[in-house]
């Protein structure tokens, strides 16, 4: 077989090994978040299909793939089937540059962080292009209203990550992860760092509004938007925003880890905890699986027990609370950075070659 065969099939096959799993992750953390809520409470959550309810995200999935497809007559028919479309897809494409391990990564780009912010952006028109297709007064307001809070957090998480990348030196997140390696002593992660621990704080809410869920889902509020842009979906249309949703908060859970706290490296730096005990078999998908499970339930746990923000409540929450404090932090930690010379006396392997670092050496701000 030649390179350019071997190449597609082996890039494929990746693909296939991601998309796989993360679709079944998905069904397993929608049955995990009734169960979550359910407990919080007090009641059973399902339990009926299949063992301990196991097989009923599969069930209703079914339900929906067998219902009919109810296009409104009025709709803009091509941009209303595409939109979820749009939103599923871009929903996936960002797992490419998450590492899963050390070098278990689909495309690992120098750019990978600035890939993640282009693909997350993207998400908008899926929303926007549901909200106008569907020639509804409820969904256009839904998409408007979710348009300006996507965009409006974007911009707090963008300065929120130019904090992690100084620090890190590299926008490849498997660099980031190895500048996490025994960061504050003997454990692995950014949130250690007092001056990036509200970072992370400020990151894990945002992440909350970008993705719509409570208590931040003003794009579903069922009370004032009936259901929010996607009311006239039926079928499996509707069932692409459910996962693609869930996706989406699965992204945002490994970002979390990946950013903050040490991605696929154990929590401490122990010989003993990167590999099984009497094996070269790394833990690295288990630590990064743990870490994803954690901040999920932590999302969970925010719907289940906080009220929803009125929508002026949000605005001002993301652009006179997180806006300022992420871009007096910026300053902050550069100047940091600075005045102790962590850019000088940062490992070679930080920087993508050996001629950037020779040039930070021999720079003015080494001097």
């Amino acid at each position: 077989m030649g390179y350019a065969p071997a190449w597609a099939l082996a890039t494929i096959a990746g693909i296939l090994l991601i998309a796989f799993p993360l679709m079944l992750g998905v069904a397993m953390i929608i049955y995990a978040d009734r169960k979550i809520w359910a407990a919080m409470a007090l009641r059973k959550g399902p339990n009926v299909v299949g063992p301990f309810g196991l097989l009923q995200s599969f069930a209703d999935g079914l339900k929906v793939f067998l219902q009919e497809t109810i296009i409104p007559s009025a709709a803009n028919k091509a941009l209303f089937l595409i939109a979820p479309i749009v939103t599923f897809t871009v929903a996936l494409l960002a797992w490419a540059v998450i590492p899963f391990n050390s070098g278990a990564i689909l495309a690992d780009i120098n750019v990978g962080l600035l890939y993640v912010l282009a693909i997350s952006s993207l998400g908008v028109y899926g929303t926007v292009m549901a909200g106008w297709a569907s020639n509804s007064k409820y969904p256009f307001f839904s998409a408007m209203r979710a348009s300006a809070q996507m965009i409006s957090y974007e911009v707090s998480i963008g300065f929120i990550l130019i904090c992690v990348v100084l620090w890190a030196g590299t926008f490849n997140l498997d660099g980031i992860v190895q500048a996490q390696k025994s960061h504050v002593w003997i454990i692995n992660g950014f949130v250690a760092n007092p001056l990036l621990f509200p970072m992370w704080v400020m990151f894990l809410i945002s992440g909350m509004a970008e993705t719509g869920r409570a208590p931040f889902d003003l794009t579903e509020a069922e009370s004032e938007l009936v259901a929010g842009y996607q009311t006239e979906y039926s079928s499996m249309s509707f069932a692409l925003y459910w996962l693609g949703e869930y996706a989406n908060v699965l992204l945002m859970c490994a970002l979390n880890a990946t950013l903050f706290w040490g991605g696929y490296l154990p929590p401490l730096d122990l010989p003993f905890l990167y590999f099984i005990p009497g094996t070269m078999i790394s833990l690295g998908f288990f630590w990064l699986f743990l870490k994803i499970l954690f901040f999920f339930f932590i999302f969970s746990w925010v719907k289940a027990t906080v009220p929803r923000y009125r929508y002026d409540q949000l605005m001002r929450l993301g652009w006179k609370v997180f806006l300022p404090l992420s871009l007096f932090f910026v300053f902050l930690v550069s100047g940091y950075l600075m005045a102790t010379h962590h850019f000088c006396d940062a490992d070679q392997t930080l920087y993508s070659d050996a001629g950037q670092y020779a040039r930070m050496q021999s720079s003015g701000v080494c001097k």
